[in-house]
C-alpha cells in the first residue's frame, strides 16, 4: 500500500462562533472518522491540528510572518493514510468533516526516499 497525505484547508475567518455543543459534536465527527479509517487499518498517523500563524523563510534567509494574509483559506490539519490508489485514498478523504463547512482535503501521494 502507498501512503497518502491529507492536508485539510478551510476559510476559518468566515465560519460562526459554535457554542461548545457544536464544537463537541464537529470534534466526534472528525474522531469517528478518523476511528473509522483506523479501523480499517489504514491509519499511518492521525496528524495534528496545526496553529494558524506561522513563520516564512525564504531562499535568502528571510525570516517573514506566515501563512500569507492574501490566502483566503489556511491550512488547519494533517494525517497519514495508507491506500491501494490515488483514487482509494480519496474516496477515504470523501468522509472528511471539514466538507461540511466549506473546507477541502488535498490528497497528496508519499514519495519514500
Amino acid at each position: 500500500m502507498k501512503e497518502f497525505l491529507l492536508v485539510y484547508r478551510a476559510d476559518y475567518s468566515f465560519m460562526p462562533d459554535r457554542t461548545p455543543e457544536e464544537m463537541q459534536a464537529m470534534m466526534k465527527r472528525w474522531m469517528d472518522w478518523i476511528g473509522g479509517i483506523a479501523a480499517q487499518n489504514k491509519l499511518v498517523s492521525r496528524g495534528n491540528r496545526l496553529e494558524s500563524s506561522g513563520k516564512v523563510i525564504r531562499s535568502d534567509s528571510t525570516v517573514t510572518n506566515g501563512p500569507y494574509a492574501e490566502i483566503k483559506e489556511s491550512i488547519g490539519g494533517y494525517s497519514v493514510v495508507k491506500a491501494e490508489s490515488y483514487d482509494a485514498a480519496i474516496e477515504l478523504a470523501k468522509g472528511c468533516p471539514v466538507l461540511s463547512i466549506g473546507g477541502n482535503v488535498e490528497v497528496r501521494e508519499i514519495s519514500q526516499m
